[in-house]
């Protein structure tokens, strides 16, 4: 993939290894990632195997609304850990 071919790569937060990530579980637009949304991509993203942080849930968020993921209010990256968490642990990935 050629850097210019994907819209993601012009979000706040994603490089190119982030934007390969997401075109492995099918993400490949920035309407595809507010569709899916942070927690469910990021969930997808670890059901694959790839060992990816709580950063990279941050990212995706902050990709969403344009702001640095070290930005995000505290409260919303607690509520998205949570979540995930939640979702993960549903899966038995936690």
């Amino acid at each position: 993939m050629h850097p210019s071919q994907s819209e993601l790569l012009k979000l706040k937060n994603l490089g190119l290894a982030s934007v390969n990530i997401l075109h492995s579980i099918g993400i490949r637009t920035c309407d595809d990632l507010r569709r899916v949304g942070p927690v469910e991509a990021f969930t997808s993203i670890r059901g694959r195997g790839i060992n990816a942080s709580r950063v990279l849930l941050y990212a995706l968020q902050g990709a969403l609304l344009d702001v640095h993921w070290n930005d995000l209010d505290p409260d919303l990256k607690r509520r998205l850990a949570e979540e995930a968490d939640r979702a993960l642990s549903a899966q038995g990935q936690n």
